[in-house]
């Protein structure tokens, strides 16, 4: 392209630009107003970017689903949720069942809400457990199941899906805690990909609790499975194995859970800096003992206490709680989950 033909090409975005400032002015402008312009011009481009009409629908649909779910979530951010998975099969008088339905009630009375797929078996028995007022349902539309169970069918709370990594990100997204009960391909599925998602660094830390029934060895062989081809075969680290748990009963489940958040609450980077955020800072003889202990995945500032950042400022992002930073690795995160750990026993 010569110069003319770039000078008419700047002319013609700038005016798209105000073209699409003129167009959310009109509707009255709100939040995000930057990231919503480059949404809108992106969508524009589809026009000449993209002619396949299918391609062009899981865009459309993706934004929508994405924008409701968002919507609907956002009244109870200020609640900490856990993720149930669990088998569409698993029958009201299997142990696993009950196992679900109790540690429904008891996560719920320590002050979580529950997220499930919305379908029978475990997830049906984790919304008995929590009430429907404390439950979201995540459905997926398929051709042969999964109409809602009759704890959340009703529900406003309920969300109904047309694509599996759209419902995925929310899962993830709105998720503090998972659980996974024995379950087929897409309980094992959901567990891999937190998995995933956590061990490179992809969304944040959290409790997964793997719950066998007592004296089970469902949880209890895959976890030998993984130690004996994936560790062994050093396809994963040993520190990623920090990055679940496993259980064999609800109060056990829940003590994980609850015990992650005893004092860490989150965590944020802020340019080359990992920030902790916490309900009490650790002393300075901690500091200089986590200092030594995990030097390994310290890379430039060291763990020191520090006080909201201009940017944690700027997003007024937990300014009431102390915490700590430091420049990390941003590889080892079984390693950052025992320093969470270590920080939660402080």
């Amino acid at each position: 392209m010569n110069k003319r033909g770039k000078a008419a090409q700047s002319a013609a975005d700038l005016e798209l630009k105000r073209r699409i400032q003129e167009l959310i002015a009109f509707k009255g402008g709100g939040f995000n107003e930057d990231e919503v312009a480059d949404i809108l011009e992106n969508a524009l481009k589809l026009l000449t970017d993209v002619k396949d009409t299918g391609d062009v629908r899981v865009i459309r649909t993706a934004l929508r689903e994405l924008r409701y779910s968002f919507r609907l979530f956002a009244p109870y951010a200020h609640i900490r949720k856990v993720t149930v998975f669990g088998s569409a099969r698993t029958r009201p008088n299997k142990q696993e069942y009950q196992q679900a339905v109790e540690f429904g009630r008891k996560i719920v009375e320590a002050g979580f809400m529950v997220i499930t797929g919305a379908g029978p078996g475990i997830m049906q028995a984790g919304h008995e457990g929590a009430g429907p007022e404390n439950s979201f349902g995540v459905n997926i539309r398929l051709p042969w199941e999964q109409s809602a169970n009759p704890i959340i069918a009703e529900d406003r709370k309920l969300i109904t899906f047309k694509y599996f990594f759209t419902r995925k990100l929310i899962f993830i997204r709105h998720s503090d805690a998972i659980v996974l009960f024995p379950g087929g391909f897409g309980t094992l599925d959901e567990g891999y990909e937190v998995l995933t998602l956590m061990q490179t660094g992809k969304s944040q830390l959290m409790p997964l609790v793997l719950m066998d029934r007592p004296g089970g060895t469902y949880w209890k062989t895959w976890d030998r499975n993984i130690r004996e081809h994936l560790l062994r075969d050093i396809l994963i680290s040993p520190e990623d194995l920090n990055l679940y748990q496993i259980a064999d009963s609800a109060e056990a489940a829940v003590k994980t859970i609850t015990h992650f958040y005893r004092n860490f609450h989150s965590s944020r980077f802020v340019k080359d800096l990992l920030v902790i955020r916490l309900k009490t800072v650790p002393s300075a003889t901690a500091i200089a003992g986590l200092n030594r202990d995990f030097a390994d995945i310290i890379n430039g500032s060291p763990i020191k206490p520090i006080k909201p950042t201009p940017e944690e400022i700027e997003d007024k992002d937990n300014l009431d709680l102390a915490r700590v930073a430091f420049g990390f690795n941003r590889r080892d995160y079984g390693r950052l989950r025992q320093l969470i750990d270590v920080l939660n026993g402080v």
